[in-house]
């Protein structure tokens, strides 16, 4: 990953207005998945690759209230546990992924989730964007996580301007003040699942339309 100080970001648009705009829009903007601790957010963001936090929300509370803990994942068969998130996405690899994440965690890091982003992106199933959403949300540490509704408003917008999820992290991370890295992201993705939907955008009322070229030119002004 790129030094910030070499990111470019190659147009100019009013960030300030924006940011405040998205706050005031979404004062209770926050991670829609359910959980209570840290190892739950990584097992629920796990969960939601290619799936709605919707989804995702209505099979935990019952998973976790079997499983509370990694040991607890390690007495189920691979086909045990696929049938218990089957209603979910991609499920078999899923229940792959997480069982072999909860062996790492049981016998090298003493049942805990680790603070650490090249640990959580070394786990089977964690990439980078579940790395900074369990780092932003479950350990207050800054962070942008680039889902589909972060990438697809921040460079319709123009916060960022870019075709990779990396870069448009980049960009967004050095546009944004540090201290507000959790916080947009939250903001953009209630923005993305509100406003500026992938599919037939409400620019016509969207109040960031006085700053943004797509809504602009989407609305012919």
């Amino acid at each position: 990953m790129k030094n910030l100080k070499d990111v470019e970001l190659p147009n100019r648009v009013p960030t300030e207005k924006i940011l405040e705009t998205l706050a005031n829009l979404y004062p209770e903007a926050k991670c829609e998945l359910l959980f209570s601790n840290p190892f739950e957010l990584l097992i629920a963001t796990m969960l939601s690759a290619q799936a709605t936090d919707k989804k995702v929300n209505q099979i935990t509370p019952h998973l976790f209230k079997k499983y509370k803990k990694p040991e607890d994942f390690l007495h189920l068969t691979q086909k045990q546990l696929e049938e218990d998130i089957k209603e979910i996405g991609l499920y078999k690899t899923k229940a792959k992924n997480i069982l072999e994440t909860c062996r790492i965690l049981f016998e090298k890091y003493n049942g805990e989730v680790p603070k650490d982003r090249e640990i959580l992106e070394s786990l089977p199933g964690v990439g980078r964007k579940t790395a900074n959403v369990v780092l932003s949300n479950a350990f207050g540490i800054p962070a942008i996580a680039v889902d589909t509704h972060v990438f697809r408003v921040s460079n319709r917008i123009g916060l960022a301007q870019s075709d990779k999820v990396l870069e448009t992290e980049q960009q967004l991370m050095k546009r944004i003040p540090k201290k507000l890295w959790s916080d947009a992201h939250h903001w953009l993705i209630w923005h993305g699942r509100r406003v500026c939907t992938a599919r037939n955008p409400k620019c016509n009322f969207c109040l960031v339309l006085p700053y943004c070229k797509y809504g602009k030119q989407n609305t012919n002004r």
